[in-house]
């Protein structure tokens, strides 16, 4: 049950943890500052005494996400904290815990996920301590596109629901708040966002189908960067390589990259030459062939044509350029 965001400017940021407040203050101090501030719960610990949280939420129009830790807890919404009608969710704690609301209660197994409504009393119960995200979103962006949301609220979402897998790597590019400076890259996100979880909550199919051409292959487009940034050093990164992570065709893989006015193997080429001009004047103990071996390039000639084509200077000469530590006396 997260924070709404303002409605409009940048992303707004807050951070939370209980170890800034000697071990007394702790409870009562998350309770206000994030409680009853933030995110419109109470808390009852399983030890009070020594309990221990922390929270980093990111804020936007249409979306609110937070990224947690809590010990064992229980948490609860009750008639006094309910301030909207937003739909909130807890995304996969590693761990048992139960979740009751509009007269059902369900155990959930580690890694499902949980919608709640705001607008009704409830609690989730995690019965240890754990790492967690949640999110929430305004319920009249789903509504329309999912014909039930009450058969929904309280009951488990697998680990294994394609789309909602889609969703949480896709939400864990809103830790980068530096890409999303402006509302209208705030709204896109949101937007997409909200396609995702519409196609995992049940859309009707007219309603999946949109949701399928905006956010799915938003997402898809998301993983298939983070993975290609994870896997630079490999000289065999091709678009089979991704599509096969994915579960989709190569071809499907290329038209990801196509929708930005770049092609596959050019934006595997800018990732490769990035790094590398980033580790030239950043690591001054590996050799220049090193670095380029580093950056998934195996030959050593193409690394210098296509480096001093994009830089206009030759690697050699960048690296004579990086700040120099200063002797030690």
């Amino acid at each position: 049950m997260t924070a709404k965001a303002p409605p409009a400017g940048g992303p707004r940021m807050f951070h939370f943890s209980t170890d800034a407040f000697a071990e007394r203050e702790r409870l009562s101090a998350w309770r206000d500052a994030v409680g009853r501030s933030v995110i419109n719960v109470d808390i009852e610990p399983t030890n009070p005494e020594t309990f221990r949280a922390e929270a980093t939420a990111y804020l936007m129009p249409g979306l609110a996400v937070l990224f947690a830790f809590s010990d064992a807890h229980k948490c609860h919404h009750p008639r006094e904290l309910i301030r909207d009608d937003d739909l909130s969710f807890l995304v996969a704690p590693a761990c048992h815990f139960t979740a009751s609301q509009l007269g059902r209660t369900t155990d959930m197994a580690p890694r499902d996920s949980v919608m709640m409504s705001n607008e009704d009393v409830g609690s989730v119960a995690v019965a240890a301590g754990t790492q967690f995200m949640s999110f929430s979103v305004p319920r009249a962006t789903i509504l329309p596109l999912v014909p039930d949301l009450g058969a929904v609220i309280a009951r488990p979402i697998s680990p294994d629901n394609p789309a909602f897998k889609l969703l949480m790597g896709y939400l864990g590019n809103a830790k980068d708040v530096q890409a999303l400076q402006t509302p209208e890259l705030q709204q896109l996100v949101a937007s997409h966002v909200h396609d995702l979880l519409a196609v995992a909550l049940g859309a009707t199919r007219d309603a999946a189908e949109i949701a399928q051409g905006r956010g799915v292959r938003a997402a898809r487009r998301a993983a298939a960067k983070t993975f290609v940034r994870e896997q630079l050093r490999r000289p065999d990164l091709r678009a089979n390589t991704v599509a096969a992570h994915l579960g989709v065709t190569p071809r499907y893989v290329q038209m990801l990259f196509e929708t930005e006015n770049q092609s596959f193997s050019e934006f595997v080429l800018t990732e490769r030459l990035g790094r590398a001009h980033r580790m030239l004047l950043t690591d001054p103990v590996l050799t220049v062939s090193a670095i380029a071996l580093a950056a998934g390039f195996n030959d050593l000639s193409y690394f210098n044509r296509t480096f001093r084509r994009r830089y206009g200077r030759t690697p050699t000469e960048v690296r004579a350029e990086a700040p120099r530590a200063p002797d030690n006396a």
